[in-house]
């Protein structure tokens, strides 16, 4: 699972593939520049880092994602919740709304999801 880890950059680069694959590595040079301010060198290093580690696939010039974006946030949520909560769901949902407050909308939201992970 630690192969998800991405590092803000690397989730920055990763997000672009998610919402334009699939990507032609000379489009995905040019986003990286701007969006992103990356010379071509960092953006086939990184590219060329997160095919190593499974995350991406570049196959002729075509840069796709392996793992999809809802992988990569479940796990980052987790690892949060795990480490600064020592994985107590209720004390980060406190902590996180702090004096917010829910719309009707979101509150319902929130049941159906909790409905749905007890059954």
């Amino acid at each position: 699972m630690e192969t998800y880890k991405l590092f803000d950059a690397e989730y920055k680069f990763a997000c672009l593939i998610w919402d334009n694959e699939p990507i032609n590595s000379t489009e995905l040079v040019k986003l990286s520049q701007s969006k992103l301010g990356w010379k071509k060198s960092t953006t086939y290093t990184v590219l060329r880092k997160l095919c190593e580690r499974g995350i991406l696939k570049n196959e002729d010039a075509t840069v796709t994602a392996i793992i999809k974006k809802e992988e990569a946030q479940q796990y980052e949520s987790q690892t949060v919740v795990e480490k600064a909560f020592g994985g107590s769901l209720p004390q980060f949902l406190t902590a996180f709304l702090g004096k917010k407050k829910l719309s009707e909308k979101e509150a319902e939201e929130l049941k159906r999801i909790i409905e749905e992970a007890t059954r």
